[in-house]
């Protein structure tokens, strides 16, 4: 296969100073396309991703997919060989990822202006619950406070009840995409100013500052101008999307659940007609998107009934017939049957050790974006706690193994 040869971020080298969820997205990103991503893990229990939704052994299969592609050195960032070790890292890496507190990497006299020194085109990407600046900008914040604060949390859910969180912590992994994004977005900036000469780039430039109350809140489309403009404040919709009608989540006779989006004017008419309900279809107020929205509830139960008289397969059968666009609410289960996403290489199998045994023929998810007709190999799963501390420290920094237990924080473990 020629897949293994793409990597279009081959020969950039990425130092990973994060823990859970936005710093390690960021990371997994460029190490997907080929960067060789050095994840720094504390002494003893490493990134506390490996111990979240750990059904077994020391390491959770969260960890084993955040981290693939990546090596795992440890470094004890409180001992002054171990800061020492980060700054000749440093002098060796394109771009530096964190996501601590604002204020911690500066603690540690680990700060921009002391990675400058080090490395005069080091990339500083750091992600924070509200940024480096302003005035919550000290706050300590987890991705579900910044999903609040980004207006995204008020529209999830059903409008009767307290607005509910997605399943997944998509504050964390939105900023993470952001951060891969602006780390890439600076190394061109970094790359074209050599093309042409110009000199480097200012450090003030090379600081990529992502909040996740930001990240969020960019998601949320005209949310602030209709709001501004015409005193617009959007609500909870529950399976709907506001103004757009008939869209919405149906229950069929199996207890499955199907999607369907039947609210193009054209599209609008045949849905009525496969349900049965050519009445609808031929209602003069039916026929524009705000006749529907307003008449929402309506539609739905018509819907409704229709649904839960088929069972998903039928149904699906029927509206794709009539050119419907709909889809099955899939389970873990289904995906990892599908067709489709198999023929893309989107779920890939490995021998995974849980850190106890060996559980055999586990799928992951595949890279995207697909470059050529398929996802490329993930080259390795997240890596064990420090499995390639002798590599990166003794190989590429050529220390001793005095210095790479010093730095590692092996030396008080060594001491009786």
């Amino acid at each position: 296969m020629t897949h293994h040869t793409i990597a279009p971020l081959d020969g950039v080298r990425v130092l990973e100073l994060g823990n859970y969820i936005a710093a390690p997205t960021a990371g997994r990103l460029l190490a997907d396309f080929g960067a060789e991503v050095i994840k720094v893990e504390r002494p003893g229990t490493g990134d506390e991703l490996r111990n979240w939704r750990l059904h077994k052994g020391t390491t959770s299969m969260l960890y084993r997919t955040l981290n693939r592609n990546k090596k795992s050195v440890v470094l004890d960032l409180r001992t002054d060989s171990g800061k020492q070790a980060v700054l000749e890292l440093v002098a060796k890496c394109d771009i530096l990822l964190e996501n601590f507190r604002p204020g911690t990497l500066e603690k540690w006299g680990l700060g921009p202006e002391v990675l400058n020194q080090a490395n005069p085109e080091l990339i500083v990407t750091r992600i924070s619950a509200f940024g480096q600046t302003g005035p919550l900008s000290e706050r300590p914040g987890f991705a579900a406070v910044a999903e609040a604060y980004g207006g995204f949390r008020n529209l999830v859910g059903d409008p009767d009840r307290a607005p509910v969180r997605v399943g997944v912590s998509i504050g964390d992994s939105i900023a993470g995409l952001y951060a891969a994004f602006g780390s890439v977005m600076s190394l061109y900036q970094r790359e074209a100013r050599r093309r042409d000469s110009a000199g480097g780039v200012p450090l003030t430039e090379r600081i990529i500052d992502v909040a996740l109350n930001e990240a969020m809140f960019s998601m949320m489309e005209s949310l602030i101008p209709d709001y501004q403009a015409y005193g617009v404040d959007r609500q909870r919709m529950g399976g709907r999307m506001e103004g757009i009608a008939p869209s919405n989540a149906y229950v069929c006779k199996d207890g499955a659940s199907i999607v369907v989006a039947g609210n193009g004017d054209s599209i609008f008419q045949r849905y009525m007609q496969t349900i049965g309900r050519p009445d609808l279809a031929e209602d003069p107020s039916l026929q524009t998107n705000a006749g529907r929205w307003a008449q929402r509830e309506e539609l739905d139960q018509a819907i409704g009934e229709w649904a839960a008289a088929l069972s998903g397969a039928e149904a699906l059968a029927a509206l794709e017939a009539a050119g419907v666009p709909a889809g099955p609410i899939y389970t873990a289960a289904d995906i990892s049957t599908d067709t489709q996403y198999a023929a893309r290489n989107m779920i890939q199998k490995f021998d995974v050790s849980t850190g106890e045994e060996i559980l055999p023929g586990v799928g992951f998810p595949g890279i995207v974006p697909v470059i050529g007709d398929q996802s490329l190999p993930i080259r390795n799963l997240g890596p064990d706690l420090g499995e390639n501390t002798q590599e990166i420290l003794g190989g590429l920094l050529k220390m001793d193994a005095a210095q790479i237990s010093a730095a590692s924080g092996r030396e008080e473990a060594l001491r009786p």
